[in-house]
């Protein structure tokens, strides 16, 4: 092919396409109900007209293969989104809810634990619940509880490693 009788293609392709794509887009869009969808539709046809040119009708014929193209092409979109949707309707959503199996493990868990954090003696109890409930930091909860850091420190080693033993068996 010529550059000539290639730019006459070219040339005759977007003529084509500027003096029928709005109508065909208003067109398709009676089936498909969106502008979107219908646009869509549209270029899909002149895409497909474009790579299959040598075949392409002349003269008259242009037009009536233009929307009988556009309506098939419109029908097959709104057949394959009913399809799609029927599909997403039949996958049931991801339930993240715990079931009621878990929940029951997570309430006898915490109340497991609660009665952990009570038979600790009273200044271990105070300093781990400053710590882990109400977020302070070891210099926050010694200048609260008038102890010193140090006594912090192994206060809340004493906690964690009696709440390891209360609840040893618990993750097994």
């Amino acid at each position: 092919m010529t550059d000539a009788s290639e730019a006459a293609e070219h040339a005759a392709f977007e003529t084509i396409f500027r003096s029928h794509y709005q109508a065909l887009v208003g067109f398709g869009q009676r089936f498909t109900g969106s502008t979107a969808a219908a646009e869509e539709v549209v270029q899909d046809v002149f895409l497909a007209l474009w790579r299959q040119r040598d075949a392409m009708p002349v003269g008259d014929k242009i037009r009536p293969y233009l929307y009988r193209a556009v309506h098939n092409r419109a029908l097959n979109a709104v057949r394959h989104e009913r399809v799609v949707r029927a599909r997403e309707a039949e996958i049931p959503e991801p339930s993240f809810a715990p079931s009621s199996d878990e929940e029951l493990l997570r309430r006898e868990t915490e109340r497991l634990v609660r009665e952990a954090v009570e038979r600790l003696p009273e200044r271990c109890r105070l300093i781990f619940i400053l710590s882990r409930e109400q977020k302070l930091t070891y210099a926050q909860i010694a200048e609260v509880a008038g102890v010193s850091i140090k006594t912090v420190e192994t206060q809340m080693g004493r906690a964690l490693r009696s709440l390891r033993n209360s609840l040893a068996g618990l993750g097994r």
